[in-house]
Parts: structure tokens; C-alpha cells; sequence
């Protein structure tokens, strides 16, 4: 299993990990797996976004370690969507957009009007990235640690699938609107 996607698992099961870890493991052990996780991300993809979001995570971790207390490591999926957020935002200032990127793989002629269809997409993306980072933080600092472990370990999740199958269904009304192949 490549490392990137072994890093995408392990951070899609974090949620999980704190939640049945919570009063079996002190809150240095799960940082020291916090740790682990966020380096094995910023060593696979070779992002500079992601050798940032190692280094807040380390932040997180020490906090963690410092205090031996939970919250800090409750942060991570804020920072999770924080990283994301830099990466579209990013893209949408300094070009192209990260949904014109993944459009051009099957789309390489992407006329204009599919250009701000993907400049749109991304700012949507970009909102949901804002909203779900706040809802994160939210239940990380006023919900139960079984609130936290569901928003952030499955709704959130469930809320991203829906934004990428409705975004596909617009898509295809797109593209027959504007007779675009593919």
C-alpha cells in the first residue's frame, strides 16, 4: 500500500483511534501516533502544505504531551481541513484551481466556460473546508468526546461525499447544457 494512501486511512480512522483509545492510553502515547501520522502524510505527497500541517501537528502533539490532555489532539481535523483549505485557496490565487487540475485529466481542452465551472467548484470546496473546520473546532471544544468522534469521524465524511456526488450531478447538467464531451 503506498504510504500516501496508508497516511489518507490512518487520518480517515483518527476520529476512531482517540475515541477507543480515550482512558486506555495516555493523550502522550496517541500523540506520539498523531505524530507518526502527519509525518508519514508530509513525507508521502511531498506537499509543501502538508510539511506545514506536520509541523502544526507537532505543535498539537506537544500541547498534548505538555498538558497530557485530549483537546489538543481533538485539533487535528480542524487542521486537517486548515491544510485543505490552503491547497484549494491556494490554487484559486496562484492558478490554475485545483478542480480546473483534475478536470483537465479527462478534460485537456477545457473551454472557458468549464474553466469558471471549475473556479466555482473550488470555491465551494473552499466554503465546505470553512464550514466543516468550524463544525470540527466546535465539537472539539463543546461536545462530548462521542459527538466529537461522530461529526469528525463520520459526518463530516458522509457531508463531503454528498458535496462531490452533488457536484457530479451539476456536472453532467453542465456539461449537456453547454455541450461539452466527456
Amino acid at each position: 500500500m503506498p504510504a500516501a494512501v496508508l497516511a489518507s486511512l490512518l487520518t480517515l480512522c483518527y476520529p476512531f483511534l482517540i475515541y477507543f483509545a480515550q482512558g486506555r492510553l495516555e493523550p502522550r502515547l496517541l500523540a506520539a501516533a498523531l505524530i507518526a501520522i502527519a509525518l508519514l502524510r508530509a513525507l508521502s505527497t511531498r506537499q509543501a502544505v502538508w510539511y506545514w500541517a506536520a509541523g502544526a501537528t507537532l505543535l498539537l502533539a506537544a500541547f498534548s504531551m505538555l498538558g497530557n490532555g485530549l483537546l489538543p489532539l481533538k485539533l487535528y481535523p480542524l487542521l486537517v481541513n486548515a491544510a485543505l483549505l490552503a491547497v484549494f485557496g491556494g490554487s484559486l490565487r496562484f492558478g490554475p484551481p485545483v478542480i480546473e487540475r483534475l478536470a483537465r485529466l479527462t478534460e485537456p481542452a477545457l473551454d472557458a466556460a468549464g474553466v469558471r465551472y471549475t473556479r466555482a467548484v473550488t470555491q465551494v470546496w473552499c466554503g465546505f473546508f470553512i464550514v466543516n473546520g468550524s463544525l470540527s473546532l466546535a465539537t472539539a471544544l463543546w461536545a462530548g468526546n462521542a459527538v466529537w468522534t461522530a461529526y469528525n469521524g463520520c459526518v463530516s465524511y458522509l457531508l463531503m461525499g454528498a458535496l462531490f456526488g452533488g457536484e457530479w450531478l451539476v456536472r453532467r447538467r453542465f456539461k449537456k447544457r453547454n455541450s461539452i464531451h466527456g
